[in-house]
């Protein structure tokens, strides 16, 4: 690696990499605790899919209010304003009884999280401009959280369905522990973060990166992949508790072993990007979306359908960190850069939770998994494009 980090620098990163774990569970109890909420409140498949697009929609908001808030504010105050909502959300979550209540708590839940997103890959960024192993190990943080999370569940619901309710409690009180981490994180736009102990170098207000195709087929990769990936996410647990393909119980496992896979992912990808040109990379990993989802699909013995959960899990690790990687220059250089990407791509993942919820209703759950192939086939095209793209122009 090129850089070196100060003290200060390194406070910084192992911060960003702690409230990223807790980011992951967050991100993991949308799917999690759907099927429970569902079976409380009697939700049909099209209002529980609005639910996870309502996670989205909040995630799409506060991304792209993240860039504009943190410019009048601060990065640190602005992360602040928007991280309280953390455990305001699951509060709604716990008292709330009313459907619009619902709503607006899973609303919550995304606006705190996508800042989340936004304020940790602009600040690694920063540390480490275009250095795939360091996101890779910034996402692998949030990995951490995600397989954490289904496996707590599983032990708190073990005395009955209804004590979900602690699990909501529990989150609560982590977002609480979000906000005070925040507290604590060394402002990143005061001087001090690098070996130089120079402030960061001043970026460029415009949107010049309209014009770059980078940062295009970026937005269309990761928007693509986010509609796989909240998709798999917000509904995989149920798709595997209404199909009956694996015992209702090990349902909530299977987004553990997901999750488990993805560390392990990141992890290899984080030491594989150093040694290997993440261009080369990067194809593999798309390969192995289509070839482990496909075969996922028509999976029925419970071995079987670990090893695709397993594979795809380990596919899709490092597809998000490392296609951000290829911004690097672009968030350094604009300000609204970072914003923008995260804007446009979340609408994937807005989209996606709706599209398989309104299919279900009509066709069933299975029918509705399905339509993913089609996503993870065109992410794939496109991962294809990028990295030939980064090639022709000399984009590391």
């Amino acid at each position: 690696m090129n850089f070196k980090l100060t003290a200060r620098g390194k406070h910084q990163l192992f911060t960003s990499y702690g409230v990223f774990v807790i980011n992951g569970m967050l991100a993991l109890s949308i799917g999690s605790l759907l099927p429970f909420i569902r079976d409380a409140r009697g939700l049909d498949y099209v209002f529980a899919g609005m639910l996870v697009s309502l996670h989205s929609i909040g995630n799409l908001a506060s991304s792209f209010l993240a860039g504009p808030v943190a410019d009048k504010l601060g990065r640190k105050r602005g992360i602040l304003c928007f991280n309280i909502f953390y455990a305001i959300s699951f509060l709604l979550l716990i008292v709330g009884k009313s459907n619009p209540v619902l709503a607006i708590a899973f609303f919550l839940t995304g606006f705190a999280r996508g800042a989340t997103s936004n304020f940790c890959n602009s600040v690694v960024n920063d540390l480490a401009p275009g250095q795939a192993s360091i996101l890779n190990g910034l996402h692998a943080m949030f990995s951490v959280g995600a397989f954490l999370f289904p496996l707590l569940l599983t032990l708190i619901t073990a005395g009955g369905a209804e004590r979900y309710v602690y699990a909501l409690i529990m989150m609560m009180i982590l977002g609480i522990i979000s906000f005070l981490l925040y507290l604590m994180i060394p402002d990143p736009d005061v001087a001090g973060e690098t070996k130089e102990e120079a402030a960061p170098e001043a970026k460029e207000g415009g949107v010049g990166f309209f014009k770059e195709g980078i940062f295009w087929l970026v937005v269309l990769t990761l928007f693509f992949y986010l509609c796989a990936e909240q998709g798999v996410i917000g509904w995989m647990v149920t798709y595997f508790s209404d199909t009956g393909f694996i015992d209702e119980k090990l349902s909530q496992i299977t987004a553990s072993v997901l999750w488990i896979m993805i560390l392990a992912g990141r992890l290899t990808v984080a030491w594989a990007s150093t040694r290997m040109d993440k261009r080369k990379l990067l194809p593999y990993m798309g390969i192995g979306i289509v070839l482990f989802f496909v075969a996922l699909l028509f999976a029925r013995q419970t071995a079987l359908i670990v090893v695709c959960i397993m594979g795809f899990g380990f596919s899709m690790a490092g597809i998000y960190p490392t296609v951000v990687s290829f911004t690097g220059d672009l968030i350094h250089k604009y300000s609204l850069a970072w914003s923008f990407v995260l804007t446009l791509a979340s609408l994937g993942s807005i989209v996606m939770p709706s599209v398989i919820g309104s299919i279900a209703e009509h066709a069933g759950i299975y029918v509705g998994m399905s339509s993913v192939a089609v996503v993870v086939i065109l992410d794939f095209a496109l991962i294809l494009i990028l990295t030939a793209y980064a090639r022709k122009k000399g984009v590391k």
